[in-house]
């Protein structure tokens, strides 16, 4: 492992975790401008489709230009989005804001795995992805709490964007500086070639599965304030930290993650973690009492915590030449984060927050069909 190299790498994961400040921003959002759960939602679509739009032109671009420099140019774009909600403060702002971050976290996520995979050995990789995601988990546990913090001490939760901007730049140099150039693969590489990966059963399987976990993640950012809400009645700036207690969670599962995959199967791994989310969100679904909710919030983020980082190593090991591509695939399947909200916003119009809870409990049903496709040998 190159330490030197490693470093503003695992940082540039942290600055991915601003993407899920959208969970919390929602919350606010719609309590600031009076909105109706099916329109709040459409925030979380505004960052996450553009996983479907823009993954494979991000692919094709880094197979060009290199991961480095698309690193650069995301981070970039990212602390453009951030400063977008510090001029102007309204619903069409906050999707345009959101939809920029969503496309330069697009490219982030695109270039940053695959440019982890060059500082480590393959043997290694599953395990550095998943600190990776340790990095981002803590990047998202402090989002809800820095914008409740905003809120209290200043009236104006968006402050959060100002840090934000600040970190991303500092990324942004820290990778410029110390991050040498990456030789590209000399195979030339366009939509239908990157396209026709799906055609192979595994990378579809794999593809599906981190569409699924992405939405459930959403999902759960999304809807933990609102089903704190609905089931004791907390105000939001108390119900949005059961946002931050669910990444805290996760936060534990990384790291505990991190250190068990390198000594345990994943696919074993990944079938255990798939029985405790179905707990969890059977928890979440009956419980009553903030007690109750918390456990199967902190059940959940223990249990989701290293799904991503598992399935994104088995993808990238299995045709490491062509990692670029796969590497963009994977990433458009963190479009899943865009489906799940919308239809859980039209349940809880329609029913309840805590009934739109079984969109997630079938996403969490076909990941534990997925884990046997993640024992194959690569």
């Amino acid at each position: 492992m190159k330490k030197n190299v490693i470093f503003p790498i695992l940082f540039g994961f942290f600055v991915m975790g601003f993407v899920d400040v959208v969970g919390i921003a929602t919350n606010y959002i719609q309590q600031d401008f009076s909105l109706p759960h099916s329109v709040a939602n459409l925030l979380p679509m505004a960052v996450f489709l553009w996983f479907a739009v823009c993954s494979v032109p991000t692919g094709l671009l880094m197979n060009r230009y290199g991961k480095k420099t698309i690193v650069c140019a995301s981070l970039l774009l990212t602390l453009v989005a951030m400063l977008f909600p510090l001029f102007a403060y309204s619903y069409p702002v906050m999707l345009l804001s959101f939809a920029l971050l969503g496309i330069s976290n697009t490219a982030l996520q695109v270039s940053l795995n695959p440019l982890a995979a060059t500082a480590v050995r393959q043997e290694l990789l599953a395990s550095i992805l998943t600190w990776g995601q340790f990095v981002k988990a803590i990047s998202s546990f402090l989002g809800p709490i820095i914008a409740g913090a905003a809120a209290l001490y200043t009236g104006q939760w968006k402050l959060i964007f100002a840090l934000y901007a600040l970190i991303t730049l500092l990324n942004a140099a820290w990778v410029a500086w110390s991050v040498p150039a990456t030789h590209e693969s000399s195979q030339t590489a366009t939509f239908r070639s990157t396209l026709s990966l799906f055609a192979d059963g595994y990378i579809l399987r794999l593809f599906i599965g981190i569409l699924v976990i992405v939405g459930i993640d959403v999902g759960l950012n999304t809807a933990i304030p609102k089903l704190l809400m609905e089931k004791t009645g907390m105000p939001l700036e108390q119900a949005g930290l059961g946002t931050s207690l669910y990444f805290f969670a996760r936060t534990a599962g990384t790291f505990a993650g991190a250190l068990l995959l390198a000594r345990w199967q994943a696919g074993r791994f990944l079938r255990f973690s798939m029985i405790a989310a179905l707990s969890a969100l059977a928890a979440l679904f009956a419980a009553t009492s903030p007690a109750g909710l918390y456990t199967g919030i902190v059940v959940a983020g223990l249990a989701f915590a290293n799904v991503f980082s598992i399935v994104f190593a088995y993808a990238l090991q299995y045709q490491p030449e062509r990692n670029n591509d796969i590497s963009s695939l994977m990433v458009m399947g963190v479009a899943g984060g865009a489906l799940f909200p919308p239809l859980m916003g039209l349940i809880a119009d329609h029913g309840s927050q805590a009934l739109s809870l079984i969109i997630l409990t079938v996403g969490t049903l076909y990941l534990l069909t997925v884990t046997p496709s993640t024992n194959k040998t690569v």
